[in-house]
């Protein structure tokens, strides 16, 4: 600040000729005030050799060579250099990521945004001494100074463009706890921008702290804190550097051959009841070869853990978190479905395929007016001929109202949903067995229409057969939903 003062006095008739007396940009990292060091302690730009970030315990290390800056606290003296861009370098190329390009963030201690606050008080000040006005948008914000300068140099150090639109972000988290205290003025004055949430361990947040920066009068903001503001004796600490890569989406359909293996695991009051699921059989191959850290399942639909899925199969797609590889050809896929395939009998995948987010949507579009095909094996008390259940095959758009089953009473709201059963097929067995062929709207509930759920479901087909009748075993024969495409496996 005494620098900026002292070239605002200068004749503004020398500006320019001071400008063209300088040969060379000066080095970003500055000597901010003579110390008196000896020659033997500056670099041939004049500037004090660099000193240590952080010791082992990662604790900020008081500097008694280089005054820290009272706006930065150190961040473009200490961590635009060299040694500090290739500590960033060596975290993202041991992490063993796949990436074409990066996006760079940093988070800043939130006393930055304050002291940012106090810097440029202080300049709007002095400069409207000299008839100039000064506004908020004509100040480069640190953040984005820090990262015109270190976009380049991480650019050329792993060898890719920085491009704001990439899915591969390299981020780096500041801290300074010795005046982590500098926002606590803030909530007295604005109190209404400090509001606890469940998932922030302190309400003083960058956003909030910004937030309450705007509302508070630059006459308060004066009244509380200094400007300039005052020297801290030690340098920010890099807290983390991190490396995330954005999710990978994985899409096909899957056959279930198994009458007893849920799609999802299976816990009821945290014990597990079946020690598999189609989630985990397709999920643990595409963890292992994409080198994903989570994932998430989803599906057109889903079927009881007593119901086989045949014909084409179930949509399905799996969102992959954080993954490392990234880069897979057609055929790699393929190898990957066949890996799949081979290591169980109760599953089988089909068009296997990398999609992007938005044609997830295509397999949740207008879902209830989606078709689905059953095949359903009845038993009934009282004998039937042939005769009695051929009647069903006349039966067309019949219309049904289902109250929430009472199987699922426990996870889904009570409600009457309608429903649609568009044709039936019956297939005579013997007195007292036949199977019968649907075809509904998506969302029936095929078991509750077969016994009636304790006439929770009407028309069932113990009412149309005006007998009792059960369901044995039932098939999803198709999924009437386009997507993914088909491949030419």
């Amino acid at each position: 600040m005494k620098e900026l003062k002292e070239f605002l006095k200068n004749d503004p008739e020398k500006e320019d000729t001071v400008c063209f007396e300088v040969a060379d940009p000066p080095c970003k990292r500055i000597r901010l005030e003579n110390t008196g060091e000896g020659p033997d302690d500056l670099n041939q730009n004049g500037v004090l050799k660099p000193i240590p970030l952080v010791n082992e315990e990662n604790t900020a290390l008081e500097s008694s060579a280089v005054k820290v800056c009272n706006v930065c606290l150190g961040i473009l003296q200490e961590f635009c250099e060299v040694d500090f861009v290739k500590k960033v370098c060596q975290k993202v190329k041991s992490a063993d990521y796949q990436f074409t390009s990066f996006v760079f963030s940093v988070s800043l201690p939130p006393q930055l945004s304050v002291r940012e606050r106090a810097a440029w008080l202080l300049v709007k000040q002095e400069t409207g001494k000299l008839g100039l006005f000064l506004a908020k948008d004509d100040i480069v914000q640190l953040k984005e100074a820090y990262k015109w300068i270190i976009h380049p140099q991480l650019s050329e150090e792993l060898g890719v463009p920085a491009d704001g639109k990439s899915l591969f972000e390299v981020s780096v988290v500041f801290a300074h706890p010795e005046t982590d205290e500098e926002c606590h003025f803030l909530a007295t004055a604005c109190p209404d921008c400090f509001k606890p949430a469940k998932n922030k361990q302190s309400v003083f947040t960058r956003m909030a702290v910004i937030k309450a920066l705007e509302k508070i009068k630059e006459e308060d903001f004066c009244k509380h804190f200094p400007c300039p503001p005052s020297s801290p004796k030690n340098f920010c600490v890099a807290l983390e550097i991190q490396c995330n890569n954005g999710a990978v989406f994985v899409a096909g359909r899957y056959n279930k051959y198994s009458r007893n293996l849920p799609q999802t695991p299976w816990i009821i009051d945290g014990e597990r009841k079946l020690e598999s699921s189609v989630e985990e059989l397709i999920s643990e191959h595409l963890m292992a070869e994409f080198k994903a850290d989570s994932f998430n399942f989803s599906s057109s639909g889903r079927e009881d853990v007593d119901v086989r899925t045949l014909g084409n199969g179930r949509p399905f797609a799996i969102e992959l978190v954080n993954p490392r590889r990234i880069h897979f050809t057609a055929e790699e896929m393929k190898g990957l479905q066949q890996t799949i395939n081979n290591s169980s009998d109760k599953i089988q995948v089909r068009d296997l395929q990398l999609v992007t987010r938005e044609a997830i949507g295509h397999m949740k579009e207008g879902e209830e007016e989606k078709t689905k095909t059953y095949s359903a094996l009845v038993w009934t008390d009282k004998a039937i001929q042939k005769e009695d259940v051929a009647f069903l095959d006349d039966l067309k758009e019949l219309k049904l109202d289902q109250k929430t089953p009472l199987r699922v009473l426990h996870r889904r709201p009570l409600a009457v949903r309608h429903r649609i059963i568009h044709t039936m097929k019956s297939e005579y067995i013997d007195e007292h067995h036949f199977r019968l062929h649907l075809k509904t709207q998506a969302g029936t509930y095929i078991k509750e229409f077969v016994h009636g759920d304790f006439g929770r479901t009407k028309p069932n087909i113990g009412s149309l057969l005006n007998r009792t009748a059960d369901i044995l075993e039932l098939d999803v024969e198709s999924v009437d939903v386009d997507w993914p495409p088909t491949l030419d496996n």
